[in-house]
């Protein structure tokens, strides 16, 4: 089997989110131990593995997503990678559609290579803050909500872009929180710089210390900021390391998240299930 590494949310190499990407050549999935195991070898933030279903269908490939430490019910990088994998190799054009453990959703790919993801929207609930949050993090919580059953995440607004990106968080004071993931984000200082909103994510609990761009947690920062900003369409930045932008539209109960991937390996897997 063909294993591909996919730098998402980017136009570059060695920046966005790389995802590994495992087409299957099956009507089902391999038990659900291999498939650990080999995202655990990856040892990425996410392996996706995709398998064509029967024509005629709501969907047309069906899709799964493990960390290194467990499966999840959302990735959108690793969506993104895989569309950019169809399309490529000549699998899919236009929209594919994706059976998942959130439902169906659809990935479209645009003349000039941009893949738009549609997605549920999170529903955010405000909620107290837990007591170690702030020290967890070293920084002041100015907001948290919950961010429903899909994405699973705490999401926490902090003073500044300067707070999100100076951020050096006690790890695993964060998984105590007791949530998949952390998002913390702020107000774009300058938002003549391309992005409206920054962020960061960090999922301890997931097997993911940091996760360079993080698409499902878009789906959250997108109903927050554009209700705070007036805008339905904005730009969000992702300030770790490797850095990533994601364009995200909210659309009622959907999210549209927009991005580019570039495959970086393309190689052999040699174990088979």
């Amino acid at each position: 089997m063909r294993l591909r590494i996919v730098d998402a949310f980017t136009a570059r190499p060695f920046a966005g989110n790389p995802a590994g990407v495992l087409l299957l050549d099956r009507s089902g999935f391999p038990d659900d131990s291999w498939l650990q195991q080999v995202a655990a070898e990856v040892n990425l933030s996410e392996t996706a593995y995709a398998h064509p279903l029967p024509e005629g269908g709501e969907a047309d490939w069906a899709l799964r997503w493990f960390t290194p430490a467990t499966e999840v019910n959302l990735c959108g990088h690793a969506t993104l990678a895989t569309a950019h994998v169809l399309h490529t190799a000549g699998l899919a054009s236009g929209t594919v559609r994706f059976a998942t453990r959130s439902g169906v959703l659809s990935a479209t790919t645009a003349e000039d290579g941009s893949i738009t993801l549609d997605f549920p929207t999170a529903p955010l609930t405000a909620v107290e803050p837990p007591a170690e949050a702030s020290k967890a993090l070293g920084a002041e919580v100015v907001s948290a909500y919950d961010t429903g059953p899909n994405v699973q995440d705490l999401l926490i607004e902090v003073a500044d872009e300067k707070t999100v990106r100076a951020l050096v968080p006690d790890l695993a004071a964060l998984a105590r929180l007791g949530s998949r993931g952390v998002i913390v984000t702020a107000r774009a200082e300058d938002p003549h710089r391309g992005y409206d909103f920054v962020s960061r994510f960090f999922g301890p609990g997931a097997g993911v210390d940091e996760d360079p761009v993080t698409g499902s947690a878009h789906t959250a920062l997108a109903p927050l900021w554009s209700q705070r900003l007036g805008r339905d369409d904005l730009t969000g930045f992702q300030a770790s390391a490797r850095t990533g932008l994601v364009r995200t539209a909210l659309r009622g109960p959907r999210t549209l998240l927009t991005g580019t991937a570039i495959t970086i390996i393309d190689g052999e897997l040699l174990v088979a299930p």
